[in-house]
């Protein structure tokens, strides 16, 4: 029993790093000697030490010694020169005389060999224990992994009555959701490297679509995508890709996304004919620093498969989209989604309310059921969180 309460405090540990680490894995460490913590870490940050290096150091600052100990660790140490150094070669180094992992790292860099290289030096070694909990928190990671594919992800704000927008802005910005769960919000942005939209909700929002705060300078980004471009001081180039199904090339010229594409890159995605058909607009709009990429067109609508084909080959880990009604239904119809993020608020809007989902949903064939549900209030919201069918092997292996 003791060793799952100190694996759990591991995974607590972990789920800090979520927001600042991808696209690595967010994991957790702690030291146990005679039945007592004496070192605890996370990787803080990508690019920075890992989760065993951190909780080492901790160890060092309060005046402990690791030697002849247990270290409980969510991942798999690596073994190889990345941007740090091997972690099994600080264990070794350590003196630790166990080690406890939660589950392998399948990358292939990894799938065993910190394990092996851990006890041909004579550390003894256990795998397995809270496994589940450890794929659970870092399920993107594990797909993108084992099946090269990116962890889709579709999120929105919605009423009661299933309104996504008010029908009349009146001039401002009115908002279906709170102010906290904007803000948990933003956080979901931080953790993905690219965000999806389709067109009408660029018409009708002019949305930046970047994390706000931007929170470090992690290159959250792909270098696939940030085409070249250096992390500014502000870290901005670092911020996830903005993504745009414009099967028709309707991107206003003067939008915000545009204006701001040479320093977090934009991405208009539509179809050849589209192209061909406005080769001048096509034109402006790389001069403005963003990005045309062309795909198959589905019934007169840019083929989202396809495109998610593409940004996993570009290395994309995690994809958040945040389109309107007609984006989202696609995806669910297609069965592309791995989880969903749903933020409800108290609020019945009836006829002054637009964008209303539920239509949509009826075209859907197959009910989607939801697994690994939590339900978090923020204020008077409440936000559903659950991941789909086609989720649950990643999970359960």
């Amino acid at each position: 029993m003791s060793d799952e309460r100190y694996m759990k405090a591991a995974l607590r540990l972990a789920a800090w790093g979520i927001g600042s680490v991808e696209p690595n894995p967010a994991v957790g460490a702690v030291i146990v000697k005679n039945s007592r913590i004496i070192g605890r870490g996370w990787h803080k940050k990508f690019g920075g030490p890992h989760a065993e290096i951190n909780t080492l150091e901790d160890c060092k600052k309060k005046g402990a010694s690791p030697q002849g100990a247990t270290m409980y660790i969510t991942l798999e140490p690596c073994c190889h020169y990345g941007k740090t150094p091997p972690c099994t070669d600080a264990i070794i180094a350590a003196g630790l005389a166990k080690v406890v992992i939660a589950t392998i790292d399948p990358s292939e860099h990894a799938n065993g060999k910190g394990i092996e290289k851990l006890r041909d030096a004579g550390i003894e070694v256990e795998v397995g224990l809270c496994e589940k909990e450890a794929r659970l928190l870092n399920a993107p990671f594990f797909k993108f992994a084992t099946t090269g594919k990116c962890w889709v992800t579709l999120k929105w704000a919605q009423t009661i009555d299933g309104k996504l927008a008010y029908a009349d802005k009146i001039g401002k910005q009115l908002w279906i959701s709170n102010e906290l769960s904007r803000k948990d919000a933003h956080k979901l942005r931080r953790r993905a490297q690219a965000i999806l939209v389709g067109i009408n909700t660029v018409i009708t929002d002019d949305p930046l679509l970047t994390p706000r705060p931007a929170r470090g300078k992690k290159p959250a980004c792909p270098e696939y995508l940030m085409q070249e471009k250096e992390l500014t001081k502000d870290g901005t180039a670092g911020r996830p890709a903005r993504i745009v199904l414009d099967s028709t090339l309707r991107t206003p010229l003067d939008c915000r996304l545009l204006a701001t594409a040479k320093k977090t890159p934009v991405l208009i995605v539509t179809g050849e004919r589209a192209v061909q058909a406005n080769p001048e607009v096509a034109d402006k709009i790389t001069k403005k620093g963003a990005e045309i990429v062309t795909v198959p067109a589905v019934q007169g609508r840019c083929d989202i498969k396809y495109l998610l084909g593409e940004l996993s080959r570009r290395g994309v880990e995690q994809l958040l989209v945040e389109g309107g009604p007609t984006v989202l239904t696609t995806l669910l119809k297609e069965q592309l989604a791995d989880e969903i993020i749903v933020y409800i608020a108290p609020k019945i809007l009836g006829s002054q309310g637009g964008a209303d989902i539920t239509p949509l949903m009826t075209e859907l064939t197959k009910a989607v059921g939801l697994n690994y549900v939590d339900i978090k209030r923020f204020g008077g919201d409440v936000r559903l969180t659950g991941l789909t069918e086609s989720a649950l092997s990643i999970i359960e292996g």
